[in-house]
């Protein structure tokens, strides 16, 4: 059946509704298909060559399903946390990362906010002629 299987490639959207474990084991049916048609390579003068880059393409996608579940999983598991780990975290730029935060950014010393309150921003109204 694997044999049968392997010959189509492996489309992503039908490894979202399959388990872990069904998936470790799609993957281990693959790695040894891509095993028996790379022996078959070298015993038959290059023969199948179309066959191998579909299987690790698939291999591929097996691998890509099998982590974005696990990250999404850890996702869950850490959402009320008080840290992430460093590999869930936003990437963006080191620069970004470094920024004062907008509480940061706002906040002031109490100097500043006893000279705002007893010294006001004074407002002038400018007549029209």
């Amino acid at each position: 059946m694997s044999h049968l299987q392997s010959t189509s490639k492996v489309k992503a959207n039908a490894l979202w509704s399959k388990s872990k474990e069904d998936l470790l084991k799609q993957l281990g049916e693959l790695k040894t298909d891509l095993g028996q048609l790379r022996i078959q390579k070298i015993t038959s003068s290059g023969a199948k060559l179309n066959r191998i880059h579909d299987i690790r393409k698939s291999i591929a996608r097996v691998l890509t399903v099998i982590n974005l579940k696990q990250r999404s999983q850890l996702r869950l598991f850490y959402k009320n946390k008080k840290y992430l780990p460093l590999d869930l975290r936003a990437k963006q730029t080191r620069a970004i990362r470094r920024r004062l935060s907008p509480a940061e950014a706002n906040a002031k010393l109490d100097k500043t906010k006893k000279r705002n309150v007893h010294f006001p921003q004074r407002k002038y109204a400018v007549k029209v002629r």
